[in-house]
């Protein structure tokens, strides 16, 4: 019986056209292109936290498709769709490390039980890796910014339109109107 060989940090930096991709349970697992939506909610996000990186300091706020290395059993990588970074990230390779605040936008594939379940547990592994607070978010739905943070990760605060959404502890003072997201 052949052995399977495991994905490697190497491997993920030649995903075919530079795509999005995470290692997961030894594969490269890659992710589709986001929809119109999805995509300017990143945007707006990664905005955000880049003026509050310029006012404040303290981290880094970074867009879609930045990698982070992390060294879970069965994860090795994470690819959010928006993030804050507080640790060392120098020259063009992927971050050291899980971000402190990772934004996850729902795609029209991310509803439905098997979807929650695949959610639940990409959550488990940011706060086992170190993340502080993940945010998911939900453009069709009511409540559209759940954040979940990793001293009660089953309790989320959840925001609507016309509030403004945090993510304390991992990105102090930062505060975003949940209306941006729709812009």
């Amino acid at each position: 019986m052949p052995t399977k060989l495991e994905a490697t940090i190497n491997a993920l930096y030649h995903v075919p056209e530079n795509g999005k991709a995470e290692i997961i349970d030894g594969e490269i697992v890659r992710m589709g292109p986001a929809g119109f939506r999805h995509g300017q909610a990143a945007t707006a996000i990664s905005a955000s936290l880049r003026a509050h990186q310029r006012r404040h300091g303290g981290g880094r706020g970074v867009g879609d498709n930045v990698g982070f290395i992390v060294d879970l059993p069965h994860r090795k990588s994470f690819s959010p769709d928006a993030a804050w970074f507080t640790g060392r990230a120098e020259g063009l390779k992927f971050a050291e490390g899980a971000p402190a605040f990772a934004a996850e936008i729902r795609s029209e594939g991310d509803y439905g039980p098997a979807a929650e379940k695949a959610m639940v547990a990409k959550r488990a592994d940011y706060f086992a890796a170190g993340t502080q607070v993940v945010w998911d978010v939900d453009l069709l739905g009511d409540d559209v910014v759940r954040v979940y943070r990793a001293s009660a990760p089953a309790t989320p605060t959840v925001y609507r339109r016309g509030e403004a959404a945090e993510a304390e502890p991992a990105v102090p003072a930062w505060t975003m109107p949940v209306d941006e997201l729709f812009e």
